[in-house]
């Protein structure tokens, strides 16, 4: 019913989901790029129009009412951003203790202009021994495409440039938001 409801909305507001279902039960998801909150919005219906069950992280001060209910329902988990910790360390631990899960990440942090992406979703991909896959949401066309699966080599500027390279010519909401920085 759920999987009904998102397409259904998806399509009223003229938005396409490409791609397949993911090949294997558990990846790291990239959704690129993030200059709106919108994108959180496109994305979670696409996989959920699919029935891909994915999880985001989100700080938490988001979680206040009555969006806390919301969020919680949509598989969001809160972040406390100001303690230390290791969060790729209980990531990973979390990819091992679950049979399925689709942790999608930001990698921008920010709906701001970023040069530099933060590499924390590159790190829990390699830690938890799991894909990264490659999603990414274009206004122009109003489309999510997410069929591209990338491992991780453990060379992260390497990887971090073939990773970016797929996003250089993506159609943001706010286009003076995003950059690669290649």
């Amino acid at each position: 019913m759920r999987a009904k409801i998102s397409r259904l909305l998806m399509q009223l507001f003229g938005w396409k989901y490409l791609g397949g279902i993911p090949q294997v039960k558990k990846a790291v998801v990239i959704a690129v790029p993030h200059t709106s909150n919108w994108d959180f919005i496109w994305g979670k219906l696409a996989f959920l129009s699919y029935n891909i069950p994915t999880t985001v992280l989100m700080k938490k001060e988001m979680f206040v009412f009555p969006f806390k209910y919301f969020l919680k329902t949509w598989g969001v988990i809160p972040v406390n951003r100001t303690t230390k910790g290791n969060m790729t360390d209980e990531l990973a631990k979390e990819f091992a203790s679950r049979e399925s899960l689709y942790l999608s990440i930001a990698p921008e942090g920010s709906r701001g202009l970023r040069s530099e992406w933060k590499k924390g979703f590159y790190y829990i991909a390699l830690k938890a021994k799991v894909p990264i896959y490659l999603a990414e949401i274009n206004y122009e066309e109003k489309t999510i495409t997410c069929d591209e699966a990338f491992y991780p080599t453990g060379d992260v500027e390497k990887d971090m440039i073939t990773i970016k390279s797929k996003y250089i010519n993506c159609k943001p909401k706010y286009p003076k938001n995003f950059t690669t920085g290649l």
